[in-house]
């Protein structure tokens, strides 16, 4: 186990604790892989679906905007998992609830099944696990299709403990998820740092933790703050940069 002081960053790190979606594996490119194949399956485009891709994107807005209410307590899961398809739906005029509650049904047996990840996924863990550090991965994604997505992908072998916001009873950017992943995994905030790709999710949790950050920002060439104006102990544009810090 690495417990020695990081030359680079100057900070003991032992533990790095990683987001899934959007940081390792490829949420956007598989989701679309897995509505591409329900836009099939089910014809949508005789339905009226005319336009895959915007079909696609008005997906992620629902999405996101959902996931920011699931989190905040204003829906439950299973409420989640149908409505965001619904949305979809409506958005091509298209009020038609079975048909969403099968697409939800569906695109969650399906999307675990897919396996892209960001470029030097596989490297830099093998990496980081040669180093000596523990790896551990902290998920607000649901417990079955997060298991389901590592098994798949191939990233199962990489870590120690996988803390979902089902298993914990929590999510981020609250506490009481990382104060749950400490207990499982034997860290203590000092030696800890979280990895991930959402500011006001990974960024923002791990502040709330008392712990470092890394905000992998696959999308920009620029520091980005969380709201308040702070920022993340460190930004990387790949994964690849993260050797820079460990």
């Amino acid at each position: 186990m690495n417990t020695e002081i990081n030359s680079r960053t100057g900070k003991p790190y032992t533990h790095l604790f990683f987001d899934l979606d959007h940081t390792l594996w490829d949420f956007e490119a598989n989701s679309r892989l897995t509505l591409e194949q329900l836009y099939v399956d089910l014809s949508l485009e005789n339905r009226g679906v005319n336009d895959f891709d915007r079909f696609h994107q008005q997906y992620l807005l629902h999405n996101d905007k959902l996931w920011d209410r699931y989190r905040n307590g204003y829906i439950r899961v299973d409420e989640l998992r149908w409505k965001r398809m619904w949305l979809t739906l409506l958005d091509f005029k298209i009020a038609d609830e079975p048909l969403a509650r099968e697409m939800g049904l569906r695109f969650l047996d399906l999307l675990p099944t897919r396996k892209l990840l960001f470029p030097y996924t596989f490297e830099i863990l093998d990496y980081l696990r040669q180093k000596g550090y523990q790896l551990h991965l902290i998920t607000n994604g649901f417990e079955k299709t997060q298991f389901s997505k590592l098994e798949n992908s191939g990233l199962t072998p990489y870590f120690t403990h996988v803390i979902t916001s089902e298993g914990s009873n929590s999510l981020k950017p609250h506490k009481e998820i990382f104060d749950f992943a400490f207990r499982l995994s034997g860290a203590s905030p000092e030696e800890s740092i979280m990895i991930g790709d959402t500011l006001e999710v990974d960024i923002l949790g791990g502040m709330n933790a008392g712990i470092d950050q890394v905000h992998v920002n696959h999308l920009t060439k620029e520091r980005e703050a969380v709201s308040g104006g702070r920022y993340p102990t460190y930004t990387v544009f790949s994964l690849k940069e993260l050797e820079a810090l460990f």
